[in-house]
């Protein structure tokens, strides 16, 4: 079964490439979407794929890479859209 998810992460995520090792598990983990950093200092992101592949993303994105320090991940599961052909880095004004 294919869903989306959406999360927000906290902490020490932006000024540690956060989004570009997201993209790099994006594509091992084999789901489409998008991440992007917020104003208040936190990374968003929308994931889509398999379940499994999805809640594999998620669960990294608890971790993040080696230079990150998550305190809060916001988890949400959505509808299945299929809108995405892969994963992109979203940047201000996107």
């Amino acid at each position: 079964m294919k869903i989306r998810a959406t999360v927000i992460v906290r902490g020490l995520v932006q000024g540690v490439a956060f989004r570009h090792y997201t993209a790099k598990a994006a594509a091992e983990h084999r789901v489409t979407g998008w991440v992007q950093n917020l104003p208040d200092g936190s990374v968003q992101g929308c994931f889509e794929g398999e379940e499994e592949d999805v809640h594999a993303q998620v669960q990294w994105c608890r971790r993040g890479p080696t230079q990150a320090r998550v305190d809060e991940l916001v988890f949400e599961e959505g509808k299945y859209t299929g809108e995405f052909s892969g994963f992109s880095i979203r940047h201000s004004g996107d």
